[in-house]
């Protein structure tokens, strides 16, 4: 399933950088990737999960739909058995031009001592936001909220390993959902963020209640921006609104008790 999740993140980055066929990049990215998606769900997952049963023919045409997709060549998707890799994306997409993009902000370019390799040498948009926000944080710490410390702030701090064992996130938050009927979700996602893709993200709320009991109180809103969607400014707007909405339709109304 996780390979054919991120090719609509795949394909939204490859529309950013021009890397699709001409159709394609005349649409709008609103446009675009509801056909991006429903390929992934109708042709790509069942390809995928038929393995080498699946008939030369359906295979042809669903590299050739991937690679129209994705902006990389169908050698490459034949050779990765359709399951290209997040780093591997980010090296090859721009590879012939001399450029590998970003993981949380794939926007961004970098610029690799070799163009060969499987994964960048590093991630093209840190540089920027790690010079931008993090003597803006520590200024504000010190002298704005008058806290000094010697300590480091880190932006990113020392938690790998990430210990998931017994995670049982999603399975705790339906049935909290469950529970309580003024508990409400709104995920928000950048469609260039390679680190948590949007599509993963709405593939795994249908998941989260596959009954659909819970689905009025859970919303995904997407934005033409990065990890950090509030970069761009048109987004920071507009996620913003959602927010508020978000938490004004969360509220319970005055004299309305709860139905549970």
């Amino acid at each position: 399933v996780e390979a054919a999740l991120r090719v609509p993140y795949f394909a939204a980055t490859a529309w950013y950088h021009k890397a699709l066929p001409a159709d394609l990049q005349a649409k709008t990215l609103a446009q675009f990737l509801p056909e991006v998606e429903e390929f992934t769900m109708s042709e790509l997952l069942p390809a995928i999960a038929r393995g080498s049963s699946l008939p030369a023919a359906k295979l042809k045409e669903v590299v050739g739909k991937m690679a129209r997709y994705s902006g990389l060549s169908e050698q490459v998707i034949l050779q990765h058995n359709l399951d290209v890799s997040p780093d591997f994306f980010w090296k090859e997409l721009l590879r012939d031009k001399g450029f590998t993009v970003g993981r949380l902000d794939s926007r961004y370019k970098g610029i690799d001592k070799t163009a060969a390799g499987d994964s960048p040498d590093y991630n093209a948009e840190l540089t920027s936001w790690l010079h931008s926000f993090t003597p803006a944080i520590n200024m504000y710490i010190r002298n704005e909220l008058n806290y000094k410390t010697d300590l480091k702030y880190n932006m990113f701090g020392p938690v790998n390993p990430w210990d998931r064992s017994g995670d049982r996130t999603g399975d705790n938050l339906r049935q909290a959902m469950a529970q309580n009927p003024y508990l409400n979700l709104m995920v928000q996602s950048g469609y260039y963020d390679g680190a948590c893709d949007y599509f993963n993200a709405k593939y795994s709320l249908w998941q989260l209640d596959a009954a659909g009991r819970l689905k009025d109180r859970i919303s995904w809103e997407g934005y033409e921006s990065g990890h950090m969607m509030y970069l761009r400014k048109v987004d920071l707007i507009k996620g913003n609104d959602h927010i508020r909405e978000f938490i004004r339709k969360s509220l319970p109304k005055p004299g309305v008790p709860a139905k549970f």
